[in-house]
């Protein structure tokens, strides 16, 4: 097999005919850079937020053991006076609800003497 040979000819160097112009952001470009800066700032604020909760986090764990009885005392006397105020609660509402009961039977009462009478 044989194989031709072309030879290239260099081309000739022309002077351009064009020019670029410098590059200008769009109002999309400039509020997608904007957009991006705020959520890199929001970004940083909030893994310096997740550093100080594990630093806290840390610190609430060594101190834990020490105040563990004492926080189930105030647990267990905060539950005993919760109780209390539930019950108390329920009392007023169980007594609000007989009353309203009463006010509607007497109201029916009333009415129902009035419809006989004009019968």
């Amino acid at each position: 097999m044989s194989f031709a040979r072309v030879r290239l000819q260099p081309l000739a160097r022309q002077a351009r005919l064009f020019t670029t112009s410098p590059y200008r952001q769009s109002v999309l470009d400039s509020a997608k850079d904007a957009a991006k800066k705020v959520d890199r700032t929001v970004s940083d604020a909030a893994v310096k937020g997740i550093e100080k909760g594990e630093q806290a986090s840390q610190a609430a764990k060594s101190t834990i053991g020490m105040k563990t009885n004492e926080a189930k005392g105030e647990a267990a006397a905060n539950t005993g006076e919760m109780k209390g105020k539930a019950q108390d609660m329920a009392g007023q509402a169980k007594g609000k609800a007989q009353e309203m009961a009463g006010e509607a039977k007497g109201k029916a009462q009333e009415l129902k003497g009035e419809a006989k009478s004009k019968m």
